[in-house]
């Protein structure tokens, strides 16, 4: 499938375009200033629905150029948010955004299977980059990456937007804390019904696999921040129930995680029915968020008492401003490319285990 067939191809069909309708984004402009530009790099769902309304709110960047394979969208988005043409390109004349002072930072939000290509051209044409999660197709493409946005000297944070929401931080705190003990096991799990046979996800050479690469590293990255360590051992079983449609990935893959303090962590992702949980366990008592990885659906409960906070318009909005607060200040990212390349060698290892029914163990 060729790049621009495939981009025109990648929401979820009729249905899903009408629900992203502009008129669901809010009527208000945002002034310049000294914020950073920001172009986004593909006008699929998320940016339709979460990072253009998001940087309407932003206090350090705003939205200032496009990249779409559309003229149409172009046309569009340009109305809509005041761009200007110069601002505009498409995948043929990307490059040339290297000329452009009103971009700072680029933010890819692309097939899975493009993210390390233009994070490496965003690097060569010295823009800070936000790649969307996953950040690659492999833990290889990662160090590429990383690689580039090094030598280009530019900062890369992958769209990590729950480093930055309360309820995460709070189970984060729970456990360093040892609020209510030492974790012993903790579950996650992230699915929905994505049965659509005519979708990227599950196209493998676009998607990269399936559920265990789109949404397992929601349920990896919420346990292993949650504990503060580092897998050193896991398990995984692949399961398909509709051969039909799920011809070469997995329609569901559960999979286990030994830590070092001892935690073992159980873990599912589907693509065929509904699940959206973070929960841990100690000695004496349980706490954890259901529903926890949407966004801006994040609730909580520990023992007694609801794990309750103001939930933002849009939990991009500290995503975005905290990494250019990074290009500011010349700070490292929180959700940097090192985040993005530990979930990504996570990933590897639970598809060979799924793969093989071995016990891999990971060392770092």
């Amino acid at each position: 499938m060729k790049r621009r067939d495939f981009i025109q191809k990648m929401s979820f069909g009729a249905a899903a375009l009408s629900a992203t309708s502009f008129d669901t984004i809010p009527k208000k402009s945002s002034p310049l200033g000294k914020k950073l530009g920001v172009a986004l790099v593909g006008l699929g769902n998320y940016s339709v629905r979460q990072l253009a309304p998001a940087l309407l709110e932003t206090e350090h960047c705003v939205l200032r150029g496009l990249v779409t394979g559309s003229p149409e969208k172009a046309a569009e988005w340009s109305q809509r948010y005041a761009i200007p043409k110069q601002n505009i390109y498409n995948y043929q004349n990307f490059d040339t955004i290297r000329h452009n002072p009103d971009i700072d930072i680029v933010y890819i939000v692309l097939p899975n299977a493009m993210h390390a290509e233009y994070t490496i051209r965003a690097a060569k044409a010295s823009k800070h980059i936000i790649c969307e999660k996953p950040m690659a197709m492999n833990a290889a493409e990662c160090e590429q990456m990383i690689r580039a946005c090094k030598e280009a000297k530019v900062q890369l944070s992958v769209g990590y937007r729950l480093y930055f929401e309360p309820h995460h931080i709070e189970m984060r705190r729970f456990s360093t804390e040892k609020v209510h003990g030492s974790i012993r096991m903790m579950e996650s799990g992230l699915g929905y019904n994505m049965a659509d046979p005519t979708s990227w996800r599950l196209n493998k050479t676009m998607g990269g696999g399936g559920a265990i690469i789109d949404l397992g590293v929601y349920c990896i990255n919420g346990v292993r921040r949650t504990l503060g360590e580092l897998p050193i051992e896991i398990t995984a079983q692949g399961f398909k129930v509709n051969k039909a449609i799920f011809k070469d990935i997995y329609e569901m893959v559960m999979f286990q995680m030994v830590f070092p303090s001892g935690a073992i962590s159980n873990s599912t992702t589907t693509y065929s029915s509904f699940i959206d949980k973070l929960y841990a366990t100690t000695e004496k008592e349980r706490f954890g968020l259901m529903p926890a990885f949407g966004a801006g659906t994040a609730t909580g409960m520990t023992v007694g008492a609801k794990i309750s906070f103001d939930k933002p318009k849009y939990q991009q909005i500290k995503q975005m401003d905290a990494f250019a607060l990074n290009i500011l200040e010349k700070t490292a990212p929180i959700a940097s490319g090192e985040e993005g390349l530990i979930d990504m060698k996570i990933i590897d290892a639970l598809k060979e285990a799924a793969d093989t029914g071995r016990k891999i163990k990971l060392s770092w």
